[in-house]
Order: structure tokens, then C-alpha cells, then sequence
């Protein structure tokens, strides 16, 4: 699974890489994704990873029952799968189209290659997950302050960033059903602290319209409320 931290660091180490004479890595390939097509699911080998330069996925993982809850929506620049690089255990979570999605796949087999080449390489891939762990401890100390309206307001502001659309005074219409339960799954907090904040924020007018037609957001007052520390 990817976070919105590790679609900066590896990109910045892929641009890094030795190229083919056409421009290309070794082992890549241009991938098409429609609309609610699967890109693989938790479970799948672990056979390289995809850029996505176009489109917008999210992450998700079942219950036992099979009920499926989003743990992150990703847009242009993410990387996909990209920790299979270097462990190539099985997918860790299912990831699935919600628009039209163009990617780069760059296989495992290729990216080992490479390393037995560049053994040089490995420094760079040192430093990236030094970086990203050491962001992932940070990120981890930030969120342990903030409240629960922040924390809310922060995955309520995924769907706004990559599925909204601007309408007036700096609202913005989320064009997706958003269920409580996935906020909750996003939030890292119970679905009843969901229901409870949404409640007050439509009485306050943050937020209007209806889970399955779409909210429409104050985005600026949502930001506001992202940064409030407990």
C-alpha cells in the first residue's frame, strides 16, 4: 500500500534509474485501467510495481465477510505497489479504478536486474526507505495530536482533492458515494465519531447533500478544520 508521502520518494528514486536507449526502464510497460477495473487484489503476487500518471484508484481491504472499506484514494504521480520492489511478498491490499487510469508497470525481475548491475543502487534505495520511515514516524506523532474533526476533515479532503469539482465560494462537489464507514476506515476512528462530526458540520454548513449523490464541501473550511490539534 502506498501512502501519500511514499508517491514522492520513489518516483524521485525511479527518475534515478539507469535508462534504455528508447528512454525506457528495463521491464517497463504502458497499463490501461477503465473505470471500476481492478488492478490487483490483497493476495496477488508481488510482481513490481505501477506509476500512475493518469486517473484515480483507491486502496482498499475487506473484512472477514468480505465487506470492503477504502483506506486511501491515490491520483496522478502515486506509485502503486511499489514496497513489492524490494520484498515481493503478496499484495497487501486490493487497489481498483474509480476513473479512467493510464500507468507504468516496472517488473520486479527487471528492478532485481538492474541491482545486480548498479549494485551502486542500493545506496539510493537505503536512503528512500530510510526517508520514508522516518516520515512515517512523523506522520504517526502529528496524527497521535490532532482531534477527531481533523482527522475526519483529512479524508473527507482525499475525496474532495481527487474526485471534486469546484462550484461556488470555494465549495466543491465530491462526484463519488462516501460512506461513513470508509471515512472511518481513512480517519483511523470509530464510524460513530464519523456520524457525530458530519452531523455538526452539516448543521454548521461545512458540509451539504447526501452520502450517495455526493457531498459538497466548504474545502476551505474542511483545511481549517484538518490542522486542529487535540
Amino acid at each position: 500500500m502506498t501512502t501519500a508521502h511514499e508517491s514522492v520518494a520513489l518516483p524521485n528514486l525511479l527518475g534515478k534509474l539507469p535508462r534504455e536507449s528508447s528512454g525506457k526502464l528495463p521491464g517497463e510497460r504502458a497499463v490501461t485501467l477503465a473505470k471500476d477495473e481492478t488492478l490487483f487484489e490483497r493476495g496477488d503476487a508481488g510482481d513490481g510495481c505501477y506509476w500512475l500518471r493518469r486517473g484515480v484508484v483507491t486502496v482498499c481491504a475487506a473484512s472477514t465477510s468480505g465487506e470492503q472499506r477504502i483506506l486511501a484514494i491515490l491520483g496522478p504521480g502515486a506509485l502503486i505497489g511499489d514496497l513489492a520492489m524490494i520484498d515481493g511478498l503478496p499484495r497487501s491490499a486490493t487497489v481498483r479504478a474509480i476513473r479512467n487510469c493510464s500507468l507504468t508497470f516496472v517488473s520486479r525481475a527487471a528492478f532485481t536486474a538492474m541491482l545486480r548491475r548498479h549494485p551502486e543502487l542500493h545506496t539510493e534505495i537505503m536512503a528512500t526507505l530510510a526517508a520514508r520511515l522516518r516520515q512515517s514516524d512523523e506522520d504517526m506523532i502529528a496524527s497521535s495530536f490532532l482531534t477527531v474533526r481533523a482527522r475526519v476533515a483529512r479524508a473527507l479532503l482525499q475525496f474532495a482533492r481527487h474526485l471534486g469539482e469546484e462550484t461556488d465560494r470555494g465549495r466543491v462537489r465530491i462526484r463519488h458515494r462516501v460512506t461513513q464507514s470508509d471515512l472511518a476506515a481513512m480517519a483511523g476512528v470509530a464510524r460513530e465519531s464519523v456520524s457525530r462530526t458530519l452531523g455538526v458540520w452539516q448543521r454548521e454548513k461545512v458540509i451539504g447533500g447526501t452520502p450517495r449523490d455526493g457531498y459538497v464541501v466548504d474545502k476551505g473550511r474542511l483545511e481549517r478544520e484538518a490542522e486542529a490539534m487535540a
